[in-house]
């Protein structure tokens, strides 16, 4: 049970993060690493991959160093998303913390 509202929780900071700038998928582990979370490729791309398919993240390849980087952006139906979800997460916080 937790780990389906962990999943939640992380999807949300990829969002939140691919909303600021490109993100890659280590310094995603990295980053979500720092939040207590620890995540391996086999469980962050499959996320990376079905936020991709339901159009709210968008991705494009770069070569970096010989190597082919995948990088992460919000798309705009991502940013809204994102917009809902921080309403919810205020009202939720509001609520829980009283």
């Amino acid at each position: 049970m937790l780990r389906d509202f962990f999943l939640g929780f992380i999807k949300i900071h990829i969002l939140h993060h691919a909303a600021k700038e490109p993100v890659y998928g280590l310094w995603l582990i990295e980053e979500l690493g720092r939040h207590g979370y620890k995540l391996s490729p086999g469980t962050l791309y499959p996320i990376l991959h079905k936020l991709e398919e339901e159009k709210l993240l968008k991705s494009h390849a770069e070569n970096i160093d010989g190597k082919i980087r995948k990088y992460y952006k919000t798309t705009p139906k991502g940013a809204k998303a994102l917009i809902k979800i921080r309403e919810r997460i205020n009202e939720l916080v509001s609520e829980v913390m009283e």
